[in-house]
């Protein structure tokens, strides 16, 4: 377990040692919005809205040149797949050719392939095989850049946690406005017109982040070893930490029992018995309870964070519950109002306690695990779903859930690594 330090080093949120030692000068706190985190927010804000018109481009695309729905379903896979899979090579490259390298790499990457994609679904009927190599290409990128946006908050945020929180909420609102723009563009051009406004939004990321000037980390010149040897050693790193381990632990249980099916059930169930209309609200709902949770995050500071982020997660048990009892829609709003909420409360909380408490030259490697971890417990959640609603019964299933739930937060909260983990800064 990390414990918090207790010299008097200071951090990037303390005041000056002249400010301590002259009183009549008053400590201004440290401001969020300086030049490196705009510049890092608008990277982040556009790569998260190119992000969210992808699943659009890819079924308007396909389905409109008469390929079956499943191949919506392999394009998507062929773009979650190699995100995944090389997340774990990301957090290594991160460490050894610094973060803000790797994500302008990346930027370059998604560059590319959304460029090739909007011109071959302008000009034709592009062949699958270049819609599925052409999407792995963008999941690459998005593995490349995912691990240095652990490390890069710190380096540019004073407070770790605002900006953790002001990251969330925009993520929250570019996950409800990309689909929504792509969907209008479908409608008024075409798919090869979305793939153009996704490939320009991973230009203005990667310039953002040419433009950052960030000071020099003692890690950015530390010696490496080999790949296998660093991949290693952030495993050393990983399991050295109880805290961690123990709550990624329990998260891959979570992630695989509650997260997973959480979607695709809801969608099957909303869309049933109340039309995609009211689906496509209720995830606006679920958006906008992100942004209250992510809000709530920039006021509220508690001393133990893992621990109120579990307790948070109490929330998303009133979803489960009102899916399973096929409430009325008002009630299904609220349940994923609350869910949103919830869910982002947590992951600015364990967002904040990974950055400050993980020693930079560690953090990008042990970010793609857990990016790693989450991410196939999620996908594999998702592709059993069905098939065991199907057996037991969609309201068993979610009703199950919302006791693992329950369980796992019983869990974080018992774990006494977890349970009194205090905030640095």
């Amino acid at each position: 377990m990390c414990i918090p330090t207790t010299d008097h080093k200071r951090t990037p949120g303390d005041p000056s040692p002249l400010a301590s030692s002259l009183p009549f000068l008053p400590a201004e706190p440290p401001r969020l919005w300086n030049r490196n985190f705009r510049l890092f927010f608008v990277a982040r804000t556009a790569a998260l809205f190119g992000d969210g018109m992808i699943p659009v481009a890819l079924t308007a695309g396909l389905l409109g040149a008469g390929r079956p729905p499943a191949a919506v379903g392999y394009a998507l896979a062929a773009w979650m797949g190699p995100l995944a899979v090389f997340v774990l090579f990301g957090g290594v490259l991160a460490d050894r050719f610094t973060p803000r390298r790797m994500m302008i790499i990346a930027d370059a990457l998604r560059l590319v392939g959304a460029s090739a994609l909007a011109v071959s679904f302008a000009t034709g009927n592009p062949p699958l095989w270049a819609v599925y190599a052409l999407s792995a290409v963008a999941g690459v990128g998005a593995a490349l850049f995912q691990p240095g946006v652990a490390s890069t908050v710190p380096r540019v945020a004073p407070d770790v946690q605002r900006g953790n929180a002001v990251l969330r909420v925009s993520e929250a609102l570019m996950t409800m406005a990309g689909p929504a723009f792509a969907g209008v563009l479908v409608g008024l051009a075409s798919a090869g017109a979305v793939y153009a406004a996704n490939a320009s939004t991973f230009l203005v990321s990667g310039l953002c982040l040419f433009l950052l000037r960030l000071a020099p980390a003692p890690s950015d010149d530390a010696p490496r070893g080999s790949f296998l040897a660093e991949l290693a050693d952030g495993w050393r790193e990983f399991t050295a930490r109880s805290w961690l381990w123990g709550v990624i632990a329990i998260w891959t249980v979570y992630g695989f029992a509650v997260l997973g099916p959480m979607l695709p059930l809801t969608a099957v169930e909303v869309t049933e018995a109340h039309g995609s209309g009211t689906y496509g609200a209720l995830m606006a709902v679920n958006g906008a309870g992100s942004v209250v949770g992510g809000l709530l995050a920039l006021r509220l500071r508690p001393r133990r964070p893992l621990a109120a982020g579990a307790v948070a997660l109490t929330g998303v048990c009133v979803n489960l519950i009102v899916l399973g009892l096929g409430l009325p829609v008002p009630a299904l709003g609220a349940g994923q109002f609350v869910a949103g909420a919830a869910s982002a409360f947590w992951l600015v909380m364990w967002s904040t306690t990974v950055q400050t408490h993980v020693p930079p030259q560690a953090l990008n490697r042990l970010h793609a695990y857990d990016v790693a971890g989450s991410l196939l417990m999620v996908a594999a959640g998702r592709a059993l779903a069905g098939p065991v609603a199907d057996r037991l019964g969609t309201a068993e299933v979610l009703i199950a859930g919302a006791v693992i739930n329950m369980l796992a937060v019983g869990v974080l909260l018992a774990a006494r690594p977890v349970r009194r983990l205090e905030r640095i800064g």
